[in-house]
C-alpha cells in the first residue's frame, strides 16, 4: 500500500521510524490538513530501545530483513549488534553521547523531531530538512520496571532511579503521531507487526491506533504507579490527583450479569491474594468468582495459621460459615454445619495448606472455588476429579495488617479510603456489664467480631465453640439480621439432627452500635450469652441495662466496621 523508503531506527529506551505515503492514502481535515485516513504505512527507521529484552532480536532481525534501518541505545544496541545485525547507535544518530549515567540520550530534536514530524506538512519538512532530521517510523520501547522495584522493596533512592524519562516521552510522541508513527510498548505485539509487514508492506492504520491507544495507557498507568507510590512515601493521602491502574489479566465472559462486560486487571500489588494465586485447576474464573474468593481469602487471614486452622465459605461475598480449630478437616465441617444449604456453589477458603483429608470433605459438596496458601499433591489429585472446580493456591496469607487503598465508582467521580486492616485484636476492650464474659465466651467473641468484619452490614454474627453458628447479613434493620440468623440457625439445626437452634448459648457480635435495646433483646431471644459490639451509641446506658438485665456479657470495641 505504501511506497517509499524504510528505514528502522532501534534504541534502547525508544524507536524511530520513517514512512511515505502515497497520494491517494491521504485525506484532509476541514481545514486542509492532510491526515492519513486508515492506510498502510511502509516502515523505513526503527528506534529501538527496551529494558524487556524479549523477543527483541527477532524482532529486530524481522526488521531488518524487510529492509529497515535500526537504531538503538544502550544493552538494546549491544543485543542487536552480537546477534549479527546491521544497527546504528543513538549518538550516531543525535551526534551527543549518552551522559549522565544514561539519564540523557534520547532527548534530542534529532529523535523527537524524527517522531513528531507531520510528513505532508511543508513546514515541518523544512524544518527537517534544514536540521538534518531523518524521520522515525517505528519505535519499540518498554519501560524501566518501576513497578517491580517498589514491589522489591527497594530505597527511595533506588525508587527514584527506576522513573523512566526518555522512554515515556519517545512513547508518547510517537503514539501522538501514530497517523505516520508505529509504537510498540509490549513483546507480545512485535510478531503481529512483522506479520502486516509481510502482508501488507507496511503497518495499517487500524493497528497503529491499537497501539497507540496502548501506549497512552502504559504510560498512564506507569505515571500512576509512580505517583501512588510517591503519595505513600510522603505520607500525602490527600494528595489533590488521583489515578489507579492496572494490567489486563484476563477479559471474562460477562460480569455480575451476562449482559455486562468484565475484565480482570492486576495492580501489581505483591500482597497474597486472588491477582497473585497460581491457578492449578478448574474452569475459567468468572468475575463473581473473583469477587467472592477475595472476600473469603481476606476473612481467612485474619487467622495465623501458626496459631490456629481457619475455613471461611464464602457465597455472594458473604461468609456463610466461618470456624477455627485445631485442624482444617474440623474447622471445615464446623463451618459447613452453620448453613449447608448456602454453602452450595460457594467458595472454600482455608489459612493453612489443604491435606489430603480436608480436600476429601470439600469435594463432597458441590463447590466453585477453593483458595488456599497451598496444598498437598494427594490434595491436588482429588480435588482433579472435580475438573471444573478451581483451585488457587496463594503461597501465603493476605497481610491483614497492610497498608492499602479501596477505591469505588460513584456517579461522576471515585470514593477512596484506607483498608479496613484493624481488627478486635487491635482495640482495647472494655467489659461493661456486671457478668464478665467467661475466658470460652471472649475467645468466641474475638472469632465473631473477626467475622462481623467481613459481613455485609448490617451484621450480625453467633459463634460457640470456635464456630459460626448464625451469620444474618446485609439488612437494614439490625434487628432483622439477629433474627435472619436465628432463624437461619434453627434451619441448620434441623439438617444436623439437633433440637432448638444453633445459637443456643452462643454468643454474639454485631458490626455497629446497637441503636436501642431491641436489637440486644433478639440476641438474648436467640441464646446468646454474650455481645461484643463497638458502642457508640447515644442509648449505650439502655443497652447496657439491658444486657444486665438479661444476666449476659457485654464488651465494647470502640471499633467500627461497617461494609457495604
Amino acid at each position: 500500500m505504501g511506497v517509499g523508503l524504510a528505514t528502522l531506527l532501534v534504541c534502547g529506551n525508544g524507536q524511530l521510524a520513517f514512512l511515505s505515503l502515497r497520494a491517494s492514502e491521504r485525506a484532509y481535515h476541514s481545514n486542509g490538513r492532510k491526515i492519513l485516513m486508515g492506510k498502510t504505512v511502509k516502515v523505513g527507521r526503527a528506534l529501538l530501545s527496551v529494558f524487556d529484552k524479549t523477543g527483541m532480536a527477532d524482532f529486530a532481525r524481522g526488521l531488518s530483513a524487510a529492509g529497515v534501518e535500526l537504531v538503538s541505545t544502550g544493552g538494546t544496541h549491544k543485543l542487536i549488534k552480537d546477534a549479527g545485525l546491521p544497527v546504528r547507535e543513538i549518538s550516531d544518530l543525535t551526534g551527543f553521547p549518552e551522559m549522565m549515567d544514561g539519564r540523557v540520550k534520547t532527548l534530542h530534536p534529532k529523535v523527537h523531531g524524527g517522531l513528531l514530524s507531520v510528513r505532508d506538512n511543508p513546514t515541518h519538512s523544512a524544518a527537517m530538512a534544514e536540521h538534518e532530521i531523518g524521520a522515525i517510523d517505528l519505535v519499540a520501547v518498554n519501560l524501566y520496571p518501576f513497578e517491580k522495584t517498589v514491589a522489591s522493596g527497594a530505597s527511595y533512592d533506588d525508587i527514584i532511579e527506576n522513573i523512566d524519562i526518555g522512554g515515556p516521552a519517545m512513547v508518547r510522541s510517537a503514539a501522538k503521531n501514530h497517523a505516520y508513527v508505529t509504537v510498540v510498548v509490549d513483546p507480545a505485539d512485535y510478531p503481529e507487526i512483522l506479520a502486516s509487514m509481510t502482508e501488507s508492506g507496511g503497518v495499517p492504520f487500524a493497528l497503529r491506533q491499537k497501539l497507540a491507544a496502548k501506549a497512552y495507557a502504559r504510560t498512564a498507568a506507569y505515571d500512576s504507579a509512580i505517583s501512588t507510590w510517591f503519595a505513600r512515601a510522603i505520607d500525602y493521602p490527600e494528595i489533590p490527583y488521583r489515578s489507579f491502574s492496572g494490567t489486563l489479566r484476563e477479559v471474562m465472559r460477562y460480569g455480575e450479569n451476562p449482559h455486562q462486560w468484565a475484565g480482570f486487571y492486576a495492580s501489581g500489588e505483591s500482597r497474597a491474594g486472588v491477582a497473585t494465586a497460581t491457578q492449578v485447576q478448574g474452569k475459567t474464573l468468572s468475575y463473581n468468582n473473583i469477587n467472592d474468593t477475595d472476600a473469603a481469602f481476606e476473612l481467612v487471614s485474619e487467622f495465623d495459621p501458626a496459631e490456629v486452622a481457619a475455613v471461611a465459605i464464602i457465597k455472594h461475598a458473604n461468609p456463610c460459615g466461618v470456624a477455627v480449630a485445631g485442624d482444617l478437616l474440623t474447622a471445615y465441617r464446623d463451618a459447613l454445619r452453620t448453613d449447608p444449604v448456602s454453602a452450595f456453589g460457594g467458595i472454600v477458603a482455608t489459612n493453612r495448606e489443604i491435606d489430603a483429608v480436608t480436600a476429601t470433605e470439600i469435594v463432597k459438596v458441590f463447590t466453585e472455588v477453593i483458595v488456599a496458601p497451598s496444598a498437598t499433591q494427594e490434595a491436588q489429585d482429588i480435588i482433579a476429579a472435580k475438573k471444573n472446580l478451581r483451585l488457587l493456591l496463594t503461597g501465603g496469607i493476605a497481610d491483614p495488617k497492610a497498608d492499602g487503598l479501596v477505591v469505588k465508582s460513584v456517579a461522576g467521580g471515585l470514593l477512596v479510603q484506607s483498608r479496613d486492616n484493624r481488627n478486635v485484636d487491635d482495640c482495647e476492650l472494655k467489659v461493661v456489664t456486671r457478668r464478665q464474659p467467661t475466658e470460652a465466651e471472649m475467645a468466641d467473641l474475638r472469632l465473631a467480631a473477626k467475622v462481623a468484619k467481613h459481613v455485609k452490614s448490617n451484621a450480625i454474627v453467633y459463634v460457640k465453640a470456635g464456630a459460626t453458628v448464625g451469620i444474618g447479613a446485609g439488612q437494614m434493620s439490625r434487628v432483622d439480621s439477629a433474627l435472619t440468623a436465628h432463624r437461619k440457625s434453627i434451619d441448620a439445626a434441623r439438617a444436623a439432627g439437633i433440637e432448638g437452634a444453633l445459637t443456643a448459648g452462643s454468643v454474639a457480635a454485631s458490626d455497629a452500635f446497637f441503636p436501642f435495646a431491641d436489637g440486644l433483646e433478639a440476641l438474648v431471644a436467640a441464646g446468646a450469652t454474650a455481645v461484643i459490639q463497638p458502642g457508640g451509641s447515644m442509648r449505650d446506658d439502655e443497652v447496657i441495662a439491658a444486657a444486665d438485665a438479661a444476666g449476659i456479657a457485654m464488651v465494647l470495641t470502640g471499633m467500627r466496621h461497617f461494609r457495604h
